[in-house]
């Protein structure tokens, strides 16, 4: 018990430290941009949400784990389970849609004869905000079960409850509404990782023309491949990449303890480490590489 609190601890410390950090300063490095700048340019508002929903997602969690990884007793209750459990999955869910829009953004900018999703690009803020009110809108519905069945308690039998954290649990609910819920979440992830799909390979494709094009000229002089453009989409696919991985061992690791009777506390340390990933790490992938994005006339 003391060596798998130790391991939680140190997971806690490493991780979300760090990751809010990151998160904030994108945050704060892009609204200052935004409220500085004469014109207000869509992506700035991405980033800032992109890092706002990561930072949501982490402190929910932090909070979650609270109780176990400093030795207090469940002191959440009800409302307090019901609440993190809640933020940490529209959190998430945000995060999926706001990804998507960046992907979708920046692969329209570089590639304008798109003329169909040309239309759908975003070319003000107030467009931008308009998008992202849907995401909140749709990712609240989605996961309002939560706010019903999810309760408190420290005795109860793991076998008959599904687990989130250590003292949080979900009730048993009704077939068809289990099944709704799920399938609504289901949709919104094929759906945006289709999205995201198209928009990663249209700027891979983009970038496997530029480099032909460069070894065409037989000279890496003739053509500015450190373009903002050109650095913008690779890390774009980047974190597209960071994404993808997170999301898919996730999502297999869930389903390959979705048949286990019991959850020990190392398989909920592997599925926090799983499902902070991402949000831990994006911000410093922005970071390192310096991302902004160019605006298409």
């Amino acid at each position: 018990m003391i060596w798998n609190n130790l391991t939680q601890t140190i997971i806690c410390l490493f991780l979300t430290g760090p990751g809010i950090m990151g998160n904030i300063l994108i945050f704060m490095r892009h609204v200052y941009t935004f409220v500085m700048a004469t014109e207000k340019k869509p992506i700035d508002l991405i980033f800032t949400h992109l890092a706002f929903s990561n930072t949501l997602m982490i402190c929910s969690i932090v909070i979650r784990d609270t109780a176990t990884i400093f030795y207090f007793q469940n002191f959440l209750g009800d409302v307090g389970c019901k609440t993190v459990v809640y933020l940490v999955r529209v959190a998430r869910g945000l995060s999926i849609c706001t990804t998507c829009l960046l992907s979708m953004f920046q692969a329209v900018t570089i590639n304008p004869r798109a003329t169909l999703w040309e239309k759908l690009k975003p070319q003000t803020a107030g467009q931008v905000l308009f998008y992202l009110l849907l995401f909140w809108i749709f990712n609240s519905l989605i996961s309002s079960n939560m706010l019903c069945y999810i309760t408190a308690g420290n005795k109860m039998n793991q076998s008959q409850f599904d687990k989130y954290g250590e003292y949080c649990y979900m009730l048993p609910s009704r077939l068809i509404v289990r099944w709704s819920f799920l399938s609504l979440m289901a949709l919104r992830d094929v759906v945006f990782q289709s999205l995201m799909g198209w928009s990663s390979g249209s700027m891979a494709l983009h970038l496997y023309k530029h480099h032909k094009r460069v070894l065409y000229l037989h000279s890496y002089r003739c053509v500015n491949i450190s373009s903002p453009e050109i650095r913008a989409t690779r890390s774009t696919l980047i974190l597209m990449t960071c994404f993808l991985f997170y999301y898919w061992a996730d999502f297999i690791f869930s389903f390959y303890t979705g048949s286990m009777v019991t959850h020990g506390s190392m398989i909920l340390n592997i599925k926090t480490f799983l499902v902070l990933g991402y949000a831990v790490l994006s911000p410093f992938i922005l970071i390192t590489r310096d991302v902004h994005v160019t605006r298409s006339s």
